[in-house]
């Protein structure tokens, strides 16, 4: 890898010579603009504005632009000459745990090289010094002509540096909040935290940009003369008002799914929400099915009634017919004990009526 910087590690008393290398690329597809008319190629080209005349590179400098629109030039002598201690120097200021550093200041990564064997020697010292305390290094270094802050932590066998926002360049999150207040039951956090757990861990290598790669796919379609077949869009669902609770059983059960797990223990949990959303919805329709007047239903139920009321006062009295069966006559023995003859005309009389509405 080609070296963008050299320089020296300033810690305490001891310096580090070291290269700085880019530990990110960019593999963004990037695009040129064309005439549409012709196909021919559209370019930026500098020209001054007083006499509306292309300048070279070589002939173009830096200026600063006052209030007034005044023009101030600055040389690169003029900024070399300025007293900048860490304009080849990575000054480590401070060793703090790395939660402290906020990501939100993470900016942009390099790896630290030794720059020839006198260095590895302080070099290897510093990283098994940052492994062992489990901290990061704070440092400061200028680079592209300004002085910038970093912060330096282990990556495998290499000193990383990661660029970092000076504090005063984030900006506070003031009205990015929801402005309503929003109150999340216990229920719903249960289920998001079931979802995460669905989702688990992933490996970082297996991820991919899945655009560059439709991008590739359309640009070699065309460069071969091919069609290109439209894809099919996926509905996001945004700006759809869904149910969040019935949203989240549903992405854990998707998740289960994908990952082949707990294809009986969803089918499982899928039936017992029916059985509990049985329990709890049908409830009104029954009682409109009580509470509605149906003729069949009335004669049923008087017929019910009238029956358990016979089979009652039959009971009681112990009284029936010389006619029925042997648990009838036993019955009726037990009553002539009990009462007279005219008792048991009346008790014939009341039973008599209740049998044939019953049957009908």
């Amino acid at each position: 890898m080609r070296s963008i910087w050299n320089g020296a590690i300033s810690f305490g008393l001891v310096s580090i010579p070291i290269k700085l290398v880019n530990a990110t690329e960019n593999h963004s597809i990037h695009f040129r603009q064309i005439h549409l008319a012709d196909g021919g190629r559209i370019r930026y080209r500098k020209v001054c504005e007083l006499d509306e005349e292309e300048v070279s590179g070589g002939e173009i400098g830096k200026a600063y632009e006052d209030a007034d629109g005044t023009m101030i030039p600055i040389t690169d002598e003029d900024l070399a000459q300025l007293p900048l201690p860490t304009a080849k120097t990575i000054e480590i200021v401070a060793f703090v745990p790395a939660d402290e550093i906020d990501p939100l200041q993470m900016d942009a990564a390099y790896y630290l090289s030794a720059n020839g064997v006198p260095a590895a020697k302080p070099y290897t010292l510093l990283r098994e010094a940052l492994k062992r305390s489990n901290k990061v290094a704070v440092a400061k270094y200028a680079l592209r002509g300004r002085e910038r802050l970093g912060m330096l932590r282990v990556v495998d066998d290499v000193i990383a540096m990661h660029g970092l926002l000076w504090p005063d360049e984030i900006r506070a999150p003031e009205g990015v909040a929801p402005d309503s207040d929003v109150t999340v039951r216990d229920a719903e956090l249960d289920l998001a935290d079931a979802l995460m757990d669905t989702l688990g861990e992933v490996d970082m290598d297996s991820l991919h940009d899945d655009y560059r790669e439709a991008v590739e796919e359309l640009i070699a379609a065309k460069a071969s003369g091919e069609a290109v077949q439209p894809s099919e869009s996926r509905d996001s669902g945004g700006g759809k008002v869904i149910d969040l609770i019935a949203a989240l059983e549903s992405s854990v059960r998707a998740a289960k799914k994908s990952r082949g797990e707990g294809e009986g223990e969803g089918e499982a949990e899928s039936e017992e929400d029916e059985e509990d959303m049985a329990d709890v919805h049908p409830i009104k329709k029954k009682t409109q099915q009580k509470s509605t007047p149906k003729s069949t239903g009335t004669k049923k139920s008087t017929a019910s009634t009238a029956k358990k009321t016979t089979q009652k006062k039959t009971t009681t009295t112990k009284s029936t017919s010389s006619a029925s069966s042997s648990k009838g006559s036993s019955s009726a023995n037990s009553a002539k004990k009990q009462t007279s003859s005219g008792s048991r005309s009346t008790t014939k009389k009341k039973t008599a009526a209740p049998r044939k509405r019953a049957s009908a």
